[in-house]
């Protein structure tokens, strides 16, 4: 893998000529970014090589203000005629837009400063030869197979490996950037038992590939809970407890965060509108936002709009402290900006305060319900917060797992759900920008035969 085609200093001059020439040509304001990007991926299945996937892009989007008319352009070409047309698209665009009292760049006290003495530790580069990718992605398959004749098959292991680095710049002399990395390994083997066929997976993705998890641990892990789910029953329709697996968890924490983002809030598509200094979780659960963690998948020292980032507090004593606002939809709500514009950061949640020390112990606590280490399909009605998700997983009886299960439904309504976590565990993963051990909640519909 090579590596950047362009320096720092190259991306900040292609955007202060992005700058100076939609000034020139009459825009009342400007803000873009220029990023540049390359990575490779392999794929084994089997053994036998897959897929190779080199990748390399470049852009630049621009986006003027004539007053308060936006218009928004990109290019892939870094060339000088290139730059000027986009900027002269982006303000032909803006000419015909209606006028939007909410758009307009952030307020100047608002922007990141001196970003440049702000090292969050983002960029690994793992310059991975193509020969070692594929030898990584066999022994995380071999590894899997290694477990039971039972693996008869896999969808495949696979290594990649990203790099990538940006500027962003605006008209009132914020200009920012940074490079960051991102490398995963994973493996997704099969099981086979007579006309019984499951599959399971599981990855680590870190920016530092010295902090991803040995290949074969991956592939170990993966066969073994691909095996856990041979001989899966069905349930009866009952109403129980259920405990969602950490990475779902995460997805449960990233509903509520999609809740309490702007553009739900302003446009009234959440069930969680006016939530703000309102309890919707149990009195002691709290999420901290992190953006300035040292390797987080998720930090930054400015959001999409140039807005400083800073730690706070998102629920407190299970009460909701803050949105996750950018600059537009602030104003939309008659509010400030709260530096996620592009999204949340590092969000940390608390386990409970008696969650005991492993998942072991907290299967235990839960007693009898069912775990979920799946989900499919897509049933969440922000609106109404109705939720409803085919699932797989497990049947818990006195603490411990009895036998598996498929061909479920789980059903409830989000707010019912956040108000009703019994337990948060010890067993933390990280997903993205949210860090979570597994949930359980006090009752859902499970619908089943």
């Amino acid at each position: 893998m090579s590596a950047f085609s362009y320096t720092s200093d190259q991306l900040r001059q292609l955007a202060t000529d992005v700058l100076r020439h939609a000034e020139q040509c009459g825009a009342s304001a400007c803000e873009t970014d220029v990023s540049e990007g390359y990575g490779q991926s392999v794929t084994v299945r089997k053994g036998e090589v897959e897929t190779i996937e080199f990748n390399r892009d470049k852009g630049i989007g621009v986006s003027v203000y004539l007053g308060q008319r936006l218009g928004h352009a990109s290019t892939s070409d870094f060339s000088a005629a290139s730059l000027r047309a986009t900027v002269e698209a982006a303000l032909s665009i803006a000419r015909f837009t209606a006028e939007d009292p909410c758009a307009g760049l952030p307020e100047p006290e608002l922007l990141a400063r001196n970003t440049d003495d702000i090292d969050l530790d983002l960029y690994y580069p793992w310059p991975i030869i193509v020969e070692d990718a594929i030898d990584i992605a066999r022994r995380s398959e071999q590894a899997a197979f290694a477990v039971s004749p039972l693996i008869s098959n896999s969808e495949g292991a696979s290594v990649s490996a990203h790099a990538a680095h940006f500027v962003s710049a605006n008209s009132l002399g914020f200009m920012g950037g940074y490079p960051s990395t991102r490398h995963f390994i994973s493996c997704v083997p099969i099981a086979t038992k007579g006309k019984d066929m499951q599959r399971d997976d599981w990855y680590s993705g870190w920016r530092d590939p010295a902090d991803l998890a040995a290949p074969e641990v991956i592939g170990d892990y993966a066969a073994r809970r691909t095996l856990s789910r041979l001989g899966a029953k069905k349930l009866k329709t009952r109403q129980c407890k259920v405990m969602f697996e950490a990475p779902l968890a995460a997805m449960l924490i990233g509903s509520f965060v999609h809740a309490v983002s702007g553009g739900s809030l302003y446009r009234k598509s959440s069930f969680l509108v006016d939530s703000l200094g309102k309890r919707i979780f149990p009195e002691w659960m709290s999420i901290e936002e992190r953006p300035h963690l040292k390797k987080g998948l998720a930090s930054s020292p400015f959001d999409d709009d140039g807005v400083a980032t800073q730690d706070r507090t998102v629920v407190a004593n299970g009460v909701v402290q803050g949105y996750f606002l950018s600059t537009y939809t602030a104003r939309k709500l008659g509010m400030q900006t709260t530096g996620n514009a592009g999204g949340s950061h590092n969000l940390l949640v608390a386990p409970s305060p008696a969650a005991p020390t492993d998942f072991a112990g907290l299967l235990k606590q839960m007693g009898t319900g069912l775990l979920v280490t799946e989900l499919l399909g897509h049933g969440i009605n922000y609106v109404t917060g109705d939720y409803s998700r085919g699932a797989v997983g497990y049947w818990v009886e006195k603490g411990e797992i009895a036998y598996p299960v498929q061909e479920i439904t789980i059903a409830g309504n989000l707010r019912d759900m956040f108000a009703g976590i019994e337990m948060i565990g010890r067993d933390v993963v990280t997903r993205g920008s949210r860090s979570v051990g597994s949930i359980v909640v006090n009752r859902m519909t499970v619908a089943g035969s």
